[in-house]
Protein backbone atom coordinates (compact mmCIF):
# COMPACT_ATOMS: atom_id res chain seq x y z
CA UNK A 1 0.00 0.00 0.00
CA UNK A 2 1.73 3.23 -0.91
CA UNK A 3 1.23 6.45 0.60
CA UNK A 4 -1.32 7.70 -1.91
CA UNK A 5 -3.32 4.41 -1.47
CA UNK A 6 -3.83 4.80 2.61
CA UNK A 7 -4.94 8.02 2.23
CA UNK A 8 -7.77 7.23 -0.07
CA UNK A 9 -8.35 4.23 2.51
CA UNK A 10 -8.55 6.59 5.05
CA UNK A 11 -11.16 8.81 3.25
CA UNK A 12 -12.95 6.20 2.32
CA UNK A 13 -13.38 5.13 5.96
CA UNK A 14 -14.46 8.42 7.00
CA UNK A 15 -16.90 8.57 3.70
CA UNK A 16 -18.69 4.88 5.47
CA UNK A 17 -18.57 6.39 8.54
CA UNK A 18 -20.75 8.97 8.19
CA UNK A 19 -23.01 6.86 5.43
CA UNK A 20 -22.99 4.84 8.56
CA UNK A 21 -24.31 7.56 10.49
CA UNK A 22 -21.71 6.58 12.69
CA UNK A 23 -19.70 10.26 12.16
CA UNK A 24 -22.07 13.58 11.71
CA UNK A 25 -19.21 15.72 9.43
CA UNK A 26 -18.91 16.92 6.00
CA UNK A 27 -16.56 14.28 4.18
CA UNK A 28 -13.38 16.51 3.34
CA UNK A 29 -12.01 16.44 -0.36
CA UNK A 30 -8.66 14.76 0.40
CA UNK A 31 -7.11 13.25 3.94
CA UNK A 32 -3.53 13.56 4.51
CA UNK A 33 -0.76 11.26 5.84
CA UNK A 34 2.43 11.65 6.55
CA UNK A 35 5.33 9.07 7.69
CA UNK A 36 5.64 8.82 11.01
CA UNK A 37 8.02 11.27 12.56
CA UNK A 38 10.79 9.88 15.02
CA UNK A 39 9.94 8.87 18.33
CA UNK A 40 6.28 7.74 16.80
CA UNK A 41 4.81 4.73 16.17
CA UNK A 42 3.72 3.24 12.99
CA UNK A 43 4.93 3.25 9.48
CA UNK A 44 2.66 6.74 8.76
CA UNK A 45 0.47 9.39 10.75
CA UNK A 46 -3.34 11.21 10.05
CA UNK A 47 -4.73 14.01 12.11
CA UNK A 48 -8.46 13.72 10.13
CA UNK A 49 -9.91 12.93 13.37
CA UNK A 50 -8.74 16.15 15.27
CA UNK A 51 -10.08 17.91 11.62
CA UNK A 52 -13.23 16.27 11.71
CA UNK A 53 -14.00 16.47 15.83
CA UNK A 54 -15.41 20.20 15.73
CA UNK A 55 -17.81 19.51 13.46
CA UNK A 56 -18.61 16.59 14.44
CA UNK A 57 -19.33 17.61 17.84
CA UNK A 58 -17.30 14.84 19.33
CA UNK A 59 -14.17 14.23 21.47
CA UNK A 60 -11.26 13.61 18.77
CA UNK A 61 -10.46 10.39 20.40
CA UNK A 62 -14.46 9.45 19.82
CA UNK A 63 -13.85 10.22 16.57
CA UNK A 64 -10.77 8.58 16.11
CA UNK A 65 -11.92 5.10 17.64
CA UNK A 66 -15.08 5.36 14.94
CA UNK A 67 -12.67 5.53 12.25
CA UNK A 68 -9.99 3.04 13.74
CA UNK A 69 -12.33 0.09 13.27
CA UNK A 70 -13.12 0.84 9.54
CA UNK A 71 -9.30 1.17 8.67
CA UNK A 72 -8.64 -1.50 10.37
CA UNK A 73 -10.21 -3.82 8.72
CA UNK A 74 -8.80 -2.76 5.07
CA UNK A 75 -6.50 -5.24 2.97
CA UNK A 76 -2.88 -3.87 3.52
CA UNK A 77 -3.13 -2.26 6.90
CA UNK A 78 -1.72 -4.35 9.88
CA UNK A 79 -2.26 -1.98 12.92
CA UNK A 80 -3.95 1.11 13.44
CA UNK A 81 -3.36 3.04 17.10
CA UNK A 82 -4.65 6.35 18.11
CA UNK A 83 -2.03 8.18 19.67
CA UNK A 84 -1.65 11.79 21.67
CA UNK A 85 -4.87 13.54 21.59
CA UNK A 86 -6.42 11.42 18.71
CA UNK A 87 -4.00 10.81 15.94
CA UNK A 88 -4.10 7.58 14.26
CA UNK A 89 -0.91 5.99 13.49
CA UNK A 90 -0.74 3.37 10.55
CA UNK A 91 1.25 -0.21 10.56
CA UNK A 92 1.56 -1.69 6.95
CA UNK A 93 1.55 -4.86 6.11
CA UNK A 94 4.47 -6.82 5.47
CA UNK A 95 6.92 -3.71 3.82
CA UNK A 96 7.22 -6.20 0.98
CA UNK A 97 3.90 -5.71 -0.03
CA UNK A 98 4.16 -2.22 -0.27
CA UNK A 99 7.16 -2.02 -1.75
CA UNK A 100 5.48 -4.28 -4.60
CA UNK A 101 2.92 -1.51 -4.98
CA UNK A 102 5.13 0.93 -5.25
CA UNK A 103 7.53 -0.03 -8.07
CA UNK A 104 4.58 -1.10 -9.52
CA UNK A 105 3.10 1.69 -9.61
CA UNK A 106 6.86 3.66 -11.12
CA UNK A 107 6.87 1.14 -13.61
CA UNK A 108 3.26 1.48 -15.03
CA UNK A 109 3.23 5.10 -14.53
CA UNK A 110 6.69 6.54 -15.94
CA UNK A 111 7.84 9.96 -15.64
CA UNK A 112 4.47 10.52 -14.27
CA UNK A 113 4.64 8.97 -11.15
CA UNK A 114 3.24 11.28 -8.28
CA UNK A 115 1.23 13.04 -10.65
CA UNK A 116 -2.90 12.95 -10.23
CA UNK A 117 -5.95 14.52 -9.69
CA UNK A 118 -5.67 16.13 -6.05
CA UNK A 119 -6.39 19.63 -7.25
CA UNK A 120 -8.13 18.70 -10.41
CA UNK A 121 -11.39 21.22 -8.74
CA UNK A 122 -8.54 24.08 -8.86
CA UNK A 123 -7.62 26.89 -11.60
CA UNK A 124 -5.11 29.22 -10.65
CA UNK A 125 -3.04 32.33 -12.22
CA UNK A 126 0.12 32.49 -11.20
CA UNK A 127 1.75 36.36 -11.64
CA UNK A 128 5.04 37.23 -11.31
CA UNK A 129 7.41 40.09 -12.02
CA UNK A 130 9.68 40.89 -14.90
CA UNK A 131 12.67 39.07 -12.89
CA UNK A 132 13.86 35.83 -14.23
CA UNK A 133 14.00 34.04 -10.64
CA UNK A 134 10.01 34.78 -10.26
CA UNK A 135 9.58 33.69 -14.00
CA UNK A 136 11.23 30.28 -13.95
CA UNK A 137 9.77 29.57 -9.99
CA UNK A 138 6.19 30.71 -11.66
CA UNK A 139 6.45 28.02 -14.65
CA UNK A 140 7.90 25.61 -12.23
CA UNK A 141 4.71 25.73 -10.43
CA UNK A 142 2.37 25.66 -12.67
CA UNK A 143 3.90 22.47 -14.19
CA UNK A 144 3.73 20.97 -10.29
CA UNK A 145 -0.14 22.20 -10.44
CA UNK A 146 -0.62 21.12 -13.86
CA UNK A 147 0.59 17.60 -12.17
CA UNK A 148 -1.86 17.51 -9.89
CA UNK A 149 -5.08 18.04 -11.92
CA UNK A 150 -5.14 22.04 -11.71
CA UNK A 151 -5.76 24.57 -14.62
CA UNK A 152 -4.24 27.85 -14.85
CA UNK A 153 -2.22 29.88 -16.97
CA UNK A 154 0.83 32.27 -15.84
CA UNK A 155 1.31 36.31 -16.17
CA UNK A 156 4.18 38.96 -15.97
CA UNK A 157 3.50 42.19 -14.76
CA UNK A 158 5.65 43.59 -17.95
CA UNK A 159 6.61 42.13 -20.82
CA UNK A 160 8.84 39.15 -20.83
CA UNK A 161 12.43 38.92 -21.14
CA UNK A 162 12.76 37.43 -24.62
CA UNK A 163 15.67 35.07 -23.32
CA UNK A 164 13.38 33.46 -20.88
CA UNK A 165 12.07 31.26 -23.86
CA UNK A 166 15.67 29.43 -23.64
CA UNK A 167 14.71 28.75 -19.75
CA UNK A 168 11.89 26.82 -21.31
CA UNK A 169 9.72 30.00 -19.68
CA UNK A 170 6.77 30.78 -21.55
CA UNK A 171 4.40 33.56 -20.32
CA UNK A 172 0.08 33.45 -21.27
CA UNK A 173 -0.59 37.15 -20.76
CA UNK A 174 1.07 40.73 -19.45
CA UNK A 175 -0.05 43.18 -17.23
CA UNK A 176 -2.15 43.07 -13.98
CA UNK A 177 -6.06 41.39 -15.28
CA UNK A 178 -8.42 42.30 -12.60
CA UNK A 179 -8.60 38.33 -11.51
CA UNK A 180 -7.61 37.01 -8.44
CA UNK A 181 -3.69 36.00 -8.50
CA UNK A 182 -1.38 34.11 -6.92
CA UNK A 183 1.76 36.35 -6.65
CA UNK A 184 4.87 34.43 -7.05
CA UNK A 185 7.89 37.10 -5.34
CA UNK A 186 11.27 34.94 -4.45
CA UNK A 187 13.88 36.93 -3.48
CA UNK A 188 15.32 37.93 -6.48
CA UNK A 189 18.53 36.39 -8.89
CA UNK A 190 20.14 39.55 -9.01
CA UNK A 191 21.12 38.85 -12.71
CA UNK A 192 19.11 38.68 -15.78
CA UNK A 193 18.26 35.27 -18.37
CA UNK A 194 21.02 36.17 -20.43
CA UNK A 195 23.63 36.77 -18.09
CA UNK A 196 22.79 33.60 -16.44
CA UNK A 197 22.62 31.82 -19.79
CA UNK A 198 26.07 32.80 -20.72
CA UNK A 199 27.11 31.47 -17.54
CA UNK A 200 25.86 28.62 -16.53
CA UNK A 201 23.30 27.26 -19.09
CA UNK A 202 19.68 26.23 -18.85
CA UNK A 203 19.79 23.53 -16.76
CA UNK A 204 22.22 24.65 -14.30
CA UNK A 205 20.60 28.02 -14.17
CA UNK A 206 17.32 26.42 -13.53
CA UNK A 207 18.70 24.52 -10.61
CA UNK A 208 20.14 27.17 -9.25
CA UNK A 209 16.93 29.44 -9.26
CA UNK A 210 14.62 26.82 -8.44
CA UNK A 211 16.99 24.74 -5.27
CA UNK A 212 16.63 27.19 -2.59
CA UNK A 213 13.54 28.14 -0.85
CA UNK A 214 11.41 31.45 -2.70
CA UNK A 215 12.72 33.45 0.69
CA UNK A 216 16.39 32.78 0.31
CA UNK A 217 18.49 34.03 -2.02
CA UNK A 218 19.57 31.74 -5.17
CA UNK A 219 23.22 30.22 -5.01
CA UNK A 220 24.12 30.74 -8.76
CA UNK A 221 27.90 30.21 -8.66
CA UNK A 222 30.08 28.47 -10.72
CA UNK A 223 29.88 25.58 -8.20
CA UNK A 224 26.45 24.20 -9.96
CA UNK A 225 29.02 23.47 -13.11
CA UNK A 226 31.31 21.23 -11.21
CA UNK A 227 31.16 17.69 -12.25
CA UNK A 228 31.80 15.93 -8.93
CA UNK A 229 29.62 15.13 -6.21
CA UNK A 230 29.80 17.87 -4.19
CA UNK A 231 27.51 19.21 -7.06
CA UNK A 232 23.79 17.95 -5.53
CA UNK A 233 22.91 18.89 -9.72
CA UNK A 234 25.34 16.37 -10.86
CA UNK A 235 24.90 14.03 -8.00
CA UNK A 236 21.06 13.77 -9.11
CA UNK A 237 21.62 13.96 -12.68
CA UNK A 238 24.60 11.12 -12.57
CA UNK A 239 22.21 8.50 -10.41
CA UNK A 240 19.34 9.23 -12.92
CA UNK A 241 22.54 8.36 -15.75
CA UNK A 242 24.36 5.53 -13.62
CA UNK A 243 20.59 3.97 -13.22
CA UNK A 244 19.97 3.75 -17.28
CA UNK A 245 23.86 2.02 -17.44
CA UNK A 246 23.07 -0.57 -15.17
CA UNK A 247 19.98 -1.25 -17.36
CA UNK A 248 22.03 -1.40 -20.40
CA UNK A 249 24.67 -3.93 -18.60
CA UNK A 250 22.04 -5.81 -17.55
CA UNK A 251 20.67 -6.44 -21.02
CA UNK A 252 24.76 -6.85 -21.69
CA UNK A 253 24.62 -9.65 -19.52
CA UNK A 254 21.23 -11.09 -20.70
CA UNK A 255 19.08 -10.05 -18.32
CA UNK A 256 16.12 -7.20 -17.17
CA UNK A 257 14.14 -6.61 -14.10
CA UNK A 258 11.08 -7.88 -15.71
CA UNK A 259 12.62 -11.32 -17.10
CA UNK A 260 12.72 -12.51 -13.22
CA UNK A 261 13.41 -16.70 -12.99
CA UNK A 262 10.27 -19.00 -12.69
CA UNK A 263 7.58 -15.96 -13.25
CA UNK A 264 8.43 -13.99 -10.63
CA UNK A 265 8.22 -10.24 -10.92
CA UNK A 266 10.40 -7.50 -10.24
CA UNK A 267 8.14 -6.09 -7.44
CA UNK A 268 8.07 -9.86 -5.98
CA UNK A 269 11.42 -9.95 -6.34
CA UNK A 270 11.96 -6.15 -3.96
CA UNK A 271 11.12 -8.10 -0.82
CA UNK A 272 14.67 -9.81 -1.66
CA UNK A 273 16.61 -6.39 -2.00
CA UNK A 274 14.45 -4.91 0.73
CA UNK A 275 16.29 -7.16 3.41
CA UNK A 276 19.28 -5.22 3.41
CA UNK A 277 19.57 -2.12 5.20
CA UNK A 278 20.66 0.25 2.47
CA UNK A 279 17.75 -0.67 0.05
CA UNK A 280 15.18 0.17 3.02
CA UNK A 281 15.88 4.53 2.82
CA UNK A 282 15.57 4.82 -1.34
CA UNK A 283 12.09 2.38 -0.84
CA UNK A 284 10.79 4.52 1.30
CA UNK A 285 11.69 7.96 -0.72
CA UNK A 286 10.25 6.58 -3.45
CA UNK A 287 7.00 6.00 -1.57
CA UNK A 288 6.84 9.22 -0.62
CA UNK A 289 7.54 10.91 -3.92
CA UNK A 290 3.99 11.27 -5.02
CA UNK A 291 2.91 13.47 -1.27
CA UNK A 292 6.38 15.40 -2.32
CA UNK A 293 4.96 16.68 -5.50
CA UNK A 294 1.84 17.35 -4.23
CA UNK A 295 2.90 19.16 -1.56
CA UNK A 296 5.35 21.12 -3.92
CA UNK A 297 2.10 22.19 -5.69
CA UNK A 298 0.03 23.11 -2.91
CA UNK A 299 3.07 24.85 -1.50
CA UNK A 300 3.96 26.85 -4.53
CA UNK A 301 7.87 25.12 -3.43
CA UNK A 302 9.33 23.35 -6.26
CA UNK A 303 12.21 23.53 -4.22
CA UNK A 304 11.20 20.84 -1.94
CA UNK A 305 10.98 18.64 -5.47
CA UNK A 306 14.45 19.58 -5.77
CA UNK A 307 15.58 18.42 -2.08
CA UNK A 308 13.90 15.58 -2.84
CA UNK A 309 15.82 14.59 -5.74
CA UNK A 310 18.94 15.05 -3.87
CA UNK A 311 17.76 12.46 -1.61
CA UNK A 312 16.67 10.11 -3.93
CA UNK A 313 20.08 10.16 -5.38
CA UNK A 314 22.16 10.07 -1.88
CA UNK A 315 19.82 7.24 -1.05
CA UNK A 316 20.37 5.60 -4.47
CA UNK A 317 24.38 5.34 -4.05
CA UNK A 318 24.04 4.10 -0.43
CA UNK A 319 22.12 1.20 -2.45
CA UNK A 320 23.72 0.78 -5.23
CA UNK A 321 26.92 0.12 -3.25
CA UNK A 322 25.94 -2.05 -0.59
CA UNK A 323 23.46 -3.94 -3.11
CA UNK A 324 25.09 -4.06 -6.45
CA UNK A 325 22.70 -4.70 -9.10
CA UNK A 326 25.02 -5.70 -11.66
CA UNK A 327 26.92 -9.37 -11.05
CA UNK A 328 30.78 -9.16 -10.28
CA UNK A 329 32.98 -11.44 -11.94
CA UNK A 330 32.35 -15.41 -12.58
CA UNK A 331 28.60 -14.52 -10.66
CA UNK A 332 25.89 -15.27 -12.46
CA UNK A 333 22.69 -13.41 -12.06
CA UNK A 334 20.20 -14.11 -9.36
CA UNK A 335 17.15 -13.04 -8.43
CA UNK A 336 18.48 -10.41 -5.70
CA UNK A 337 20.32 -9.01 -8.65
CA UNK A 338 16.98 -8.76 -10.81
CA UNK A 339 15.23 -7.29 -7.38
CA UNK A 340 17.75 -4.39 -7.38
CA UNK A 341 18.05 -3.51 -10.75
CA UNK A 342 14.34 -3.10 -10.53
CA UNK A 343 15.07 -0.42 -7.64
CA UNK A 344 17.44 1.17 -9.03
CA UNK A 345 15.05 1.62 -12.40
CA UNK A 346 12.83 2.92 -10.36
CA UNK A 347 14.94 5.20 -9.02
CA UNK A 348 16.16 6.48 -12.22
CA UNK A 349 12.72 7.22 -13.52
CA UNK A 350 12.00 9.44 -10.59
CA UNK A 351 14.92 11.40 -11.12
CA UNK A 352 13.54 11.89 -14.52
CA UNK A 353 10.62 12.19 -13.77
CA UNK A 354 11.19 15.26 -11.22
CA UNK A 355 13.93 16.81 -12.94
CA UNK A 356 11.41 17.31 -16.22
CA UNK A 357 9.03 19.01 -13.70
CA UNK A 358 12.05 21.45 -12.97
CA UNK A 359 12.39 21.59 -16.74
CA UNK A 360 15.97 19.98 -16.47
CA UNK A 361 17.20 17.47 -18.79
CA UNK A 362 17.98 14.29 -17.37
CA UNK A 363 20.78 12.51 -19.51
CA UNK A 364 21.39 8.79 -20.45
CA UNK A 365 25.16 9.65 -20.10
CA UNK A 366 27.44 11.61 -17.91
Amino acid sequence: MTPADLSRTVLHAVRRAVDEDALRAPVPARVRVERTRPGGSGDYACAVALQLAGPAALPALEVARILRERVAAEPGVGRVEITGPGFLSFTLDAPAESDRAVLAAVREQGLAYGHGGALGDEIHQLHHAREVRAAVTAQAVFRLLVAQGARGRTTCEQAPDPDWARLGVTVNAYGTPPTPLTEIRPVPAGATAGELLERLGPDAARWGLLRAAGHDRAALGPELLVQGEANPLFRVRYAHARARALTRGAAALGFTAEAAPYGESPAANAATAAYDPAARPLLDLLADHPGVLLAGARHRAPDRVARQLEAVAHAFFDFHDSCPPLPAGDEKPSAAHRARLAIAEAAGTVLAGGLSLLGIRAPEHL
